[in-house]
């Protein structure tokens, strides 16, 4: 009988020993794996002994303030630790869907479009996987006409999405049907480098990490070495106007956003100096147009295709400074045949695209072509020799197709 009653107590210690060696409290999971260089909304973490990561994302929408979400990817068969209470997704994650189609273009980046199971608007994607496999891409809607039953059906292991002023709306349906989801912030990061180096991010999820720092490691030598042709190239800095009204209001990216900086690093002077914020603030037209007025550029006028749509939308502004000179550049010269635009999609992604001296232009200096300062497509001259495709901008991630 003593025989026995020790057998089970040594079989139960053991079976207590066996469960917490393979249990980890969240606590534990403080060692640094990847600390981005550039962008500020995410940082890959982990634990002694173990190979499950923790994938941390900070305020993932504009105007959050110590907003912190968490996916745990899961390894080796690890248990969840105890007292987390975040998502969790299996590494290696093979079906996932992008509610934005930048994270489609990061994944291509990656070699991995592939695991892309579901889009929303795959009318207005580019990327070639996505348009000619619509068997294995099953759209799945936008924000606030979701077909959650479709969504079901692609069996996701994971779906990557975006908040705009908050959390997506997207959230409380997709805990309740039990879909592990993980927001992507990399609209909001203050550099072009930070919003590129969200690839590594993606890659971790995909447990690609090496293969992704492989990638993006060299984009920021490329990324200075143009920065540094246009300072040593450019003399003057434009003052730069951008966007024109979305959804009835005129948004005007923060100084502190990737926007400001791009504008910057690429020889221009961003004219609107008020929002130091977090976010993109709306100004109303009676502003918009003074600024435009003391404005030498325009960057991304909304739809128009040639500056005579541009002047019957915004009559008003005929006559300002950039527009009497010509001086207005768009985001248009990739469009697909539903207006899908690949500027938004792929253009901050660490894809090298080769350069077009005959077209890439820094914005100050006195005139000669010479080397843009980007990740994205540059923008093309608006000025009546193209034709529009018809249909609407896509969306990217928040910004949609204003700069934000």
């Amino acid at each position: 009988m003593k025989k026995t009653v020790y057998f089970i107590l040594l079989s139960a210690a053991t079976f207590l020993i066996s469960c917490a060696s393979n249990t980890t409290g969240i606590d534990a999971y403080t060692e640094t794996l990847y600390k981005p260089s550039y962008a500020s909304g995410f940082e890959i973490v982990g634990a002694e002994g173990r190979q499950s990561t923790l994938l941390k994302v900070f305020n993932p929408w504009q105007g959050a303030e110590n907003t912190e979400t968490t996916l745990f990817i899961v390894r080796n068969g690890e248990k969840i630790p105890a007292g987390f209470t975040g998502q969790v997704v299996k590494a290696g994650a093979r079906r996932i869907v992008c509610l934005s189609s930048t994270y489609v273009a990061m994944l291509d980046a990656l070699g991995q479009v592939d695991r892309v199971v579901g889009v929303s608007g795959r009318n207005y994607i580019s990327n070639k996987y996505v348009t000619t496999h619509p068997e294995a891409v099953a759209d799945i809607g936008f924000d606030g006409n979701i077909d959650y039953e479709l969504l079901l059906a692609q069996r996701p292991d994971l779906v990557l999405l975006f908040g705009v002023s908050g959390a997506s709306g997207m959230e409380s349906k997709l805990l309740e049907m039990g879909i592990p989801f993980c927001y992507i912030g990399e609209y909001l990061e203050e550099s072009p480098l930070g919003k590129a180096e969200w690839l590594v991010a993606i890659a971790e999820i995909t447990d690609s990490r090496e293969k992704g720092e492989a990638v993006f490691e060299p984009v920021p030598e490329r990324y200075d070495a143009l920065r540094a042709k246009v300072a040593a190239a450019t003399s003057k800095h434009p003052k730069v106007m951008i966007n024109t009204p979305y959804a009835g209001s005129w948004f005007m990216a923060s100084t502190e956003s990737y926007v400001a900086r791009l504008i910057a690093d690429a020889g221009g002077d961003y004219i609107y100096k008020k929002n130091t914020s977090n976010r993109s603030l709306p100004i109303d037209l009676e502003e918009a147009y003074m600024l435009t007025a003391q404005a030498d550029m325009w960057l991304n006028a909304g739809s128009a295709a040639s500056l005579g749509e541009l002047k019957s939308q915004f009559p008003k502004f005929t006559n300002t400074r950039c527009v009497r000179n010509g001086a207005v550049y768009n985001c248009n010269k990739r469009l697909n045949v539903a207006g899908g635009n690949d500027y938004w999609e792929s253009g901050g992604t660490a894809r090298r695209r080769p350069a077009r001296p005959d077209r890439d232009h820094a914005p100050g200096g006195t005139g000669r072509k010479r080397p843009g300062i980007t990740l994205l497509p540059t923008p093309r001259i608006i000025n009546g020799r193209y034709r529009r495709a018809k249909g609407r901008p896509a969306c990217s991630s928040a910004s949609h197709h204003t700069f934000q």
